[in-house]
């Protein structure tokens, strides 16, 4: 794909921007840190009088007992101490701050040794609602039994669309090539329909997914907010505020004008964890602007808690199964070969069993420069191109490749893609290779994938894309991607393999230096032979009968080592008949 040197360069500084350093929260709630133990204020978001009373400069290198009274900081203090280093904000207390007494809750957390409040004015609805844990409960409750997968993440974008009563919620899945898919989806009748489309990976680069894992709960009450500076914006060292961790932190401009432009003026997101990976992300939207409670958040938190967690259980339950069926193979593979006279030999006629292994549509072994397959494999004029690939590719290791170009170049593929190849000796260049045929994919994208963003006016600024109508693409010559279960069986299966081959060369050796034995001893009995006959021209004194008996025993000799001749000549695995 190929961009403009304009567009590239901001294409880089976009992925470049250091979004924890926004140096700013959102306006609707407010920001104090503190140094503790005197609980010296270091910094505050710039609208605080608003809350306080006091302004920025009557706060800074002050105690924060002199406007929070006792019963607060106690909360507070004790919610630190259970906290983890790194942990995200916790709800501390809930109280009256200020000269009008306004209710408040507050969420702290710890990072660069200062503890870090986010105060948010509670709405008059909050009063009445329910305890965050049991309303986590009841959702929770509901999906408990389901164990269907799409079913499952349907249900998930309703039971949120019911907590937060948002237009739009979206279960959203990052693929292997960091895209993002909607696999699942809960709207109001007059929103459009996102289900089935896919994101390019660049809609959420990699520095926001890493944020996305710190704070499983993003909001943005109004996507048109005026970011609150925070005050100062650095350390006492000079570095930049890090807010990775806040749940206020002002958010990039270019991700607001991307909402902007997909008609949204509010939105939310709960981070779907699998693995210490970045499952996806249950994604809501709302036509007006709309703020959450501090309590329908922390119910969100608990229930994407439980949803991250079904998930990983799915994945690793998948996986477990799939390793399983593979070790009952490596198993059978390794008493086939183990009771066969040449293990390396034997190979080619257990491919069958060996594709069983990994899934696949065919598997090839090239040995002796022979192609011997089973299943689906290209022709043995396929055996340059691989070469070729390997040649190409550094590390001794597993190589694996989904994509057909990357060892087929220009040549027709006749439908496969994938390859994974395992070096059994690769001085010899003896590999096995399996394969996979390509999956053609009719993609819905929204908006063009090759067009993720554009320049404004000046040709310089960076901003995203205006459309997100869906965009049809066919892909050919992909196959489904090789993963880490697939990675770790191979890897296995290698060493079994490769202890095999060693048994082989150790019984090729064996063999040689018996059959070097075996002639030199023969080569004695030999020189033997040849001294008794030179005895024999000296026996002319001997009777009629002692000729005979000696002639007998000659002829007997003779026959033995003629039935020993013939045993050798027999046809190769005569014996094993």
């Amino acid at each position: 794909m190929s961009h403009s040197p304009e567009l590239d360069r901001a294409l880089q500084a976009c992925a470049n921007e250091p979004i924890h350093l926004s140096g700013a929260i959102q306006p609707h709630g407010y920001m104090i840190s503190c140094a503790l133990p005197d609980w010296t204020i270091r910094h505050v978001s710039a609208n605080i009088e608003e809350l306080t009373g006091a302004s920025v400069e009557e706060m800074l290198r002050h105690s924060l007992r002199e406007f929070f009274t006792q019963d607060l900081i106690g909360p507070i203090a004790e919610t630190i101490g259970f906290s983890e280093l790194g942990a995200p904000p916790q709800r501390a207390a809930v109280g009256n701050i200020g000269p009008m007494a306004q209710l408040c809750d507050i969420g702290v957390h710890v990072a660069d040794g200062l503890v870090h409040l986010e105060i948010e004015v509670q709405p008059r609805s909050a009063s009445s609602e329910r305890s965050p844990t049991v309303v986590a409960q009841s959702m929770i409750a509901r999906l408990a039994g389901n164990e269907e997968a799409d079913d499952f993440n349907q249900q998930v974008a309703e039971q949120v669309r019911l907590l937060t009563g948002y237009d739009r919620v979206m279960v959203y899945r990052f693929r292997h090539d960091d895209a993002g898919e909607v696999i699942a989806e809960s709207r109001d009748s007059e929103m459009p329909s996102y289900l089935g489309l896919r994101y390019p990976g660049s809609d959420i680069p990699s520095q926001a997914r890493a944020l996305y894992m710190r704070n499983r709960v993003r909001v943005i009450p109004d996507v048109s907010y005026v970011p609150v500076p925070v005050v100062p914006d650095r350390r006492a060292d000079g570095q930049p505020l890090d807010l990775s961790q806040h749940a206020l932190r002002s958010v990039s401009p270019v991700h607001m004008e991307y909402m902007r432009n997909m008609g949204v003026a509010a939105s939310a997101s709960i981070s779907v964890i699998s693995g210490g990976r970045l499952w996806g992300l249950i994604a809501c939207h709302h036509r007006t602007p709309r703020q959450l409670s501090p309590g329908v958040r922390a119910a969100a938190d608990l229930f994407g808690l439980f949803v991250s967690m079904r998930i990983a259980a799915r994945e690793q339950q998948s996986a477990l199964s799939h390793e399983e069926d593979a070790r009952s193979v490596r198993d059978t593979l390794a008493v086939r070969l183990d009771a066969a006279s040449d293990p390396r030999l034997a190979l080619t006629s257990e491919l069958e069993l060996v594709r069983k292994a990994i899934g696949c549509d065919g598997v090839a072994l090239v040995q002796n420069r022979h192609w011997h397959t089973a299943g689906r494999t290209p022709g043995p004029d396929a055996m340059p191109m691989l070469a070729g690939w390997i040649d190409q590719r550094s590390g001794p290791g597993l190589l694996s490749t989904h994509r057909a170009e990357d060892w087929l170049g220009e040549a027709n593929g006749d439908g496969l893609a994938g390859v994974l190849a395992l070096p059994l000796d690769p001085g010899a260049d003896e590999w096995l290779y399996f394969f996979r045929c390509e999956e053609v994919e009719e993609i819905r994208w929204a908006g063009r994938p090759d067009e993720p963003m554009q320049l404004d006016a000046s040709g310089k600024r960076l901003g995203p894309r205006a459309s997100f109508a869906a965009w049809h693409e066919t892909v050919r010559g992909r196959s489904v991607p090789w993963s880490d279960a697939d990675y770790r069986i191979a890897d296995r299966l290698s060493m079994l393999l490769r202890e095999r081959y060693r048994r082989s060369h150790m019984r090729a050796e064996i063999g040689d230096l018996r059959a070097r034995r075996t002639r030199m001893e023969v080569r004695d009995q030999r020189q033997r032979l040849l001294q008794l006959s030179e005895l024999l021209e000296g026996l002319v004194h001997v009777g009629p009968d002692e000729a005979a008996r000696l002639a007998e025993r000659i002829s007997t000799l003779e026959t033995e080592l003629q039935s020993l001749i013939g045993a050798g000549e027999e046809p190769v695995g005569a014996a094993n008949d």
